[in-house]
């Protein structure tokens, strides 16, 4: 069976360093058999991926690729307390927050970017519960940013 780490490599991916706090907070906590990270931006080696408001500047596609990122960020986090990513048993839950222009209304879309690579890594384990929700902005006038909930052994 393929580590997630493997899967990553599948799609031509690695997981980055972590991205460093841009306030007060740490990237992920550990608490009991879940992790929970800090909300991620589309940061690629210290500089933001893309910015903008999604139906303005950024196009869906774009912003989808940006929620990858995201997401790839928040796996680089979560392995930053566990170790190793084959120690997640499950993603419990995504929230992707979007910043869009107040006629957009393709959030979910969006969101799909984080939703897909997690369901690629993690297999059945990697279904979850989500909410994409349309925001007006977000720090560094990122255009998404996403947070994990995952269970870890």
């Amino acid at each position: 069976m393929a580590t997630p780490e493997q899967r990553l490599a599948e799609l031509g991916l690695e997981l980055p360093e972590v991205v460093t706090p841009l306030a007060s907070y740490v990237p992920a906590v550990r608490s009991g058999s879940y992790v929970y990270t800090s909300g991620q931006v589309p940061m690629v080696q210290g500089k933001m991926q893309v910015t903008g408001k999604v139906g303005a500047e950024v196009d869906a596609e774009t912003a989808k690729e940006a929620a990858r990122t995201c997401a790839l960020n928040a796996l680089a986090a979560v392995r930053s307390v566990t170790g190793d990513l084959s120690a997640v048993t499950r993603v419990i839950k995504v929230v992707g927050y979007v910043a869009s222009t107040p006629d957009f209304t393709g959030q979910p879309g969006v969101v799909n970017g984080a939703s897909d690579l997690l369901g690629h890594v993690f297999g059945d384990a990697g279904a979850h519960a989500r909410s994409a929700v349309g925001v007006v902005s977000l720090p560094l006038d990122a255009p998404v940013e996403v947070e994990l909930i995952v269970e870890v052994v």
